[in-house]
């Protein structure tokens, strides 16, 4: 394998997507919907403003922490998969310099 050809399967490697675009279309219409529905619901509770204030609070705290925590698995999955990576990179290289030539 050139070098032309593992840079090219490198750069296919790190930018890797698996999920196709009807799963994204269906994640985000799923998270509009829910988070339309939990507007109109605080906003046909029948509590007082204080009340419906701190439940919005609370909703779009576990929104963001949501958000954030994919984030924090999606980079560590990554992180990991480009360490992999370049360990075996290295242990190729240390394989291929190590043994006798034919």
């Amino acid at each position: 394998m050139n070098a032309s050809q593992k840079s090219t399967k490198m750069s296919s490697y790190i930018y890797e997507n698996q999920n196709t675009k009807s799963f994204q279309m269906m994640s985000w219409i799923g998270f509009i919907v829910s988070f339309a529905g939990m507007g109109a619901g605080l906003i046909y509770l029948q509590v007082d403003i204080a009340m419906k204030g701190f439940l919005a609070m609370a909703y779009l705290f576990n929104v963001s922490a949501c958000f954030t925590l994919a984030k924090v698995v999606r980079d560590k999955h990554e992180s990991d998969r480009f360490i992999n990576k370049v360990e075996n990179a290295k242990t190729e290289k240390f394989l291929t310099e190590s043994s006798p030539s034919i």
